[in-house]
């Protein structure tokens, strides 16, 4: 599978400059920042969650991150907030290898939002729907495209990020 069709016509439509990095096969959005030789805090990591009603929403935050799901949900509003099951990504994501899922919550009409440690990247990178290429953007574009709300929603970072 390449770069998901959504994710592409979103970014041509939008005169993003971006780049279609390939990659070693890689499942862990760590192991993807590695097998890219950039560092964690520059990778996406998209987390799904559901509340108590039922409703879903994207998380994206830095692969290096820890996310602090009590954090969130108090920022977000949320109560009962727990991680997406693997059946539910599926269903989310259909055009989507499972965990390759790109960090537009948008396309697939999911509230997102984006940890505040991005906006001190120059680039994101991120998955888009495979687990053998990489997009990579400047972070200004990234932010406009994920039209997220932001947060602090990591944890303290583990030392050593790579």
């Amino acid at each position: 599978m390449a770069i998901n069709e959504r994710v592409l016509r979103l970014i041509e439509t939008s005169g993003a400059k971006f780049q279609v990095l390939p990659h070693a096969e890689a499942f862990t959005a760590q192991e993807v920042a590695q097998s890219v030789h950039v560092t964690g805090r520059v990778m996406a990591k998209v987390v799904v969650v559901r509340d108590e009603g039922g409703a879903y929403a994207m998380l994206v935050v830095p692969a290096s991150c820890h996310l602090d799901l009590a954090a969130f949900a108090r920022q977000a509003g949320l109560r009962g907030a727990t991680l997406a099951t693997e059946t539910e990504l599926q269903r989310l994501f259909p055009d989507c290898e499972l965990g390759a899922m790109p960090p537009l919550g948008r396309l697939y009409d999911l509230p997102t939002y984006v940890d505040r440690a991005f906006g001190s990247a120059s680039s994101v990178y991120f998955q888009a729907g495979n687990h053998h290429e990489v997009v990579r953007m400047d972070t200004a574009d990234f932010l406009r495209l994920a039209q997220g709300r932001t947060g602090d929603f990591c944890a303290a970072a583990p030392a050593g990020d790579v």
